[in-house]
């Protein structure tokens, strides 16, 4: 397995595969190598920690060799100039591609790039951060990769990751209808991303204010009509179950969106946001809360505004 990426999401599920005996190795940039050369894979977690530095790294895609299974865990603003580096590394090794991107826009232009046969379907739910060493800091008591099979070609691959998740110290679960899935998360995400991040607060604040809450439930109720536009079917009770989702969390609990602004690092607007824009204009409908959220947030796009 290659983990291209090395963020929180990377190291965690990455570092739970390399613990249970697995062959993982790293796929990132000249200076995060560096930081992990030194540093090592560090995981601070309620499910226990881990430290490691018996890893391979690689920074050039040239040097990639004996791959089965390319992990995809980079930032949705950064797939575009990830897909070269994709692309030579599966011409070279015949590697699957699982990303655990948010949204659903990754699927169709990773599938244009190395083709439909090569992208497996799949995301990660998990609240963790680096800190300033690069070790990972995760703060709750669960962690999951969903992932399911969209080519017939991919069965013996997905069986093989499904028996992995036997063996690790967070869940890997394989999923019959994973688009399904994956939508449902990304209709959570673009509205739990967008509320808190336009807001600045966590959660407490936003179900406090009924007016917040009802921005955010319209965000569910926007996104929930483009699934259904996209062909996937959900029930009134899923989609207020969704709506009401943020009622149940821990008043502090917020976004990684909303840490990301904080911290004066790029959003993901364009990915979660934006690309709800782009569905909705591919099918002629209106979103008028996604939109409003979306020219709130696009100016802090690219980190913090000077």
């Amino acid at each position: 397995i290659l983990v291209q990426g090395a963020g929180a999401l990377g190291v965690y599920f990455g570092g739970r595969i390399l613990e249970a005996g697995y062959n993982v190795s790293y796929f990132v940039r000249e200076r995060r190598a560096a930081q992990l050369e030194k540093e090592g894979l560090v995981i601070n977690s309620p499910q226990g920690n881990f430290t490691s530095k018996d890893f391979m790294m690689y920074t050039n895609p040239e040097s990639v060799e004996n791959i089965d299974l390319i992990i995809l865990a980079i930032k949705g603003y950064h797939l575009q100039q990830a897909i070269p580096q994709i692309q030579t590394i599966v011409e070279r090794t015949g590697a699957f591609v699982l990303p655990l991107l948010n949204g659903v826009e990754q699927l169709d232009l990773l599938q244009k790039a190395i083709g439909h046969e090569k992208v497996i379907g799949g995301f990660a739910s998990i609240i963790a951060t680096l800190n300033e060493k690069g070790h990972v800091v995760h703060s709750n008591n669960s962690s999951v990769i969903r992932f399911g099979a969209l080519h017939e070609s991919q069965v013996d691959i997905c069986e093989k990751l499904a028996e992995i998740g036997r063996n690790v110290k967070t869940k890997i679960l394989r999923e019959q209808d994973i688009l399904k899935h994956m939508w449902k998360k990304y209709i959570f995400i673009t509205s739990f991303s967008g509320i808190t991040s336009a807001t600045q607060l966590p959660s407490g604040y936003i179900v406090q204010n009924e007016a917040t809450l009802a921005v955010a439930q319209n965000l569910v109720y926007e996104m929930s009509m483009l699934a259904e536009k996209e062909g996937i079917s959900l029930t009134e009770d899923e989609i207020e179950s969704m709506a009401n989702n943020i009622k149940i969390f821990h008043p502090e609990a917020t976004s990684s969106m909303h840490q990301d602004m904080r911290k004066g690092l790029p959003l993901e607007v364009e990915h979660l946001q934006g690309g709800a824009l782009r569905l909705a204009a591919k099918h002629g409908v209106e979103v008028p809360v996604i939109q409003t959220i979306y020219g709130i947030l696009k100016p802090y796009e690219n980190g913090k505004v000077e």
